[in-house]
């Protein structure tokens, strides 16, 4: 029983559900106190406090100057395979294509009277990126690193700095390594957790500060990026991995259980769901997954995700499933349907939608195009992906003359009156004279 089997009926509220799923929000580890006090460390000490925190938890012969030397990023690029590369190489190639697409322009708008109107879009100054290192170093989450760097280099971001936690022999995964030589990037330091995150934030002696923090990580990551918040710009604060699937009686079950699988693995509180039309595929879909569950090296993991977050609901109709998907507003949402495309349309709540049975969620994660960086835990109602826009700011140009003001001043005046604010009133009544 890798996973519960829920029947529900058109009839039947959906509080309760939402209800076990936002219980991911809080997995029971109170650790802001300590994340704050790490991040006070490291604002009062720099390099001494990330040095520390880092040969006390992950590299005990970490050297003094924790920058990546430019000859063992040059030295990854030749170690990695040739073919691995090329792979690399197309990903960022369709990742950046995409992203370009996003990029808006400044504008100007003259009017009648002289007055002009725009918006400057410029990059922030400075981004700071985050890559978690994986399993002991040995699962680098390269995509990570290829999915945030590349919208805020569209975007024009002139200084990146990469942090990444080392192995336990002060050493970053080549894989690593050698994607950021793939994207240009130079800057990468050896640290990571909560006191990477405060280094990139406040600034050391061997790290300046950024404007804007981006990258997944774990739970004291996220709490470090989460205090930080209105000090500099962040991502998101993302939560567990989730999926949802919507599937009808033409989708394979095989293929749905590979698919929950796929984010199973990923973290114990990830969340798996596939919402079926029907029961007799519900039944060969647990079947299916009990299956390829005992055959993945991450069963272990992927069994306590399936058996806390995971489930099959049997609804009605397709239209009973989509209410419920726009109520759970998923990261991922695949619709596993003969005819997909007639329900894009009606869906209003998700991270990113993945459209017909050739479309399995991993795409997106790796090759596609479009970011894999997605509002999780319900946000979908309100944020989004991952973007160029993230990594810029808009600037607000007026110029009025003085026919507008002769034209518009008193009612300005009136305006700023009824606030109580007279200097506001009288600032522009000086210009009537």
């Amino acid at each position: 029983m890798p996973c519960r089997l829920i029947r529900v009926p058109a009839e039947m509220d959906a509080a309760a559900l939402l209800r076990w799923l936002g219980r991911r929000k809080d997995p029971g580890n109170d650790i802001t106190a300590r994340v704050q006090a790490i991040l006070n460390e490291v604002r009062a000490h720099g390099d001494a406090a990330v040095r520390a925190y880092t040969r006390k938890f992950d590299a005990p012969e970490l050297p003094a100057n924790f920058r990546v030397p430019a000859a063992d990023i040059r030295h990854a690029h030749k170690a990695v395979p040739a073919g691995d590369l090329d792979i690399l190489r197309e990903a960022i190639a369709r990742i950046r294509d995409f992203h370009t697409r996003q990029a808006e322009q400044s504008w100007i708008s003259t009017e009648a009277d002289g007055t002009v109107l725009g918006q400057l879009v410029r990059p922030v100054d400075r981004v700071g990126l985050y890559v978690p290192g994986g399993q002991g170093g040995e699962t680098p989450l390269i995509s990570s690193l290829i999915m945030n760097a590349v919208p805020a280099q569209v975007a024009g971001v002139a200084s990146i700095a990469v942090v990444s936690p080392p192995r336990h022999d002060a050493t970053l995964n080549p894989y690593i390594l050698a994607t950021a030589a793939l994207l240009g990037l130079t800057e990468i330091h050896r640290c990571g957790s909560a006191w990477a995150i405060a280094a990139l934030a406040y600034g050391t002696k061997s790290i300046r500060p950024c404007d804007v923090i981006a990258g997944p990580g774990n739970i004291h990551v996220a709490t470090a990026k989460a205090i930080l918040v209105g000090q500099v710009g962040i991502d998101m604060i993302a939560g567990p991995s989730e999926i949802t699937i919507l599937a009808d009686d033409s989708a394979d079950p095989e293929q749905l259980a590979a698919d929950m699988l796929s984010q199973a693995e990923h973290d114990p509180l990830a969340a798996a769901l596939c919402i079926a039309t029907s029961a007799q595929l519900a039944v060969r879909l647990k079947v299916a997954l009990a299956r390829q569950l005992a055959l993945l090296p991450r069963r272990d993991l992927a069994a306590k995700a399936l058996a806390d977050w995971g489930g099959v609901l049997v609804v009605d109709s397709l239209e009973h499933g989509l209410e419920l998907v726009n109520r759970i507003a998923p990261e991922h949402l695949e619709l596993a349907v003969a005819e997909p495309f007639t329900l894009l349309g009606a869906i209003r709540n998700a991270g990113a939608v993945f459209l017909g049975h050739n479309c399995p969620e991993p795409v997106g994660d790796y090759f596609a195009g479009p970011n894999h960086v997605l509002p999780t835990l319900g946000t979908a109602r309100f944020s989004s992906a991952l973007s160029v826009q993230n990594f810029c700011k808009k600037t607000s140009i007026i110029a009025t003359s003085a026919g507008f003001l002769a034209e518009h001043g008193r009612k300005i005046a009136r305006l700023a009156r009824l606030e109580g604010l007279e200097a506001h009133a009288r600032s522009v009544e000086s210009r009537l004279k």
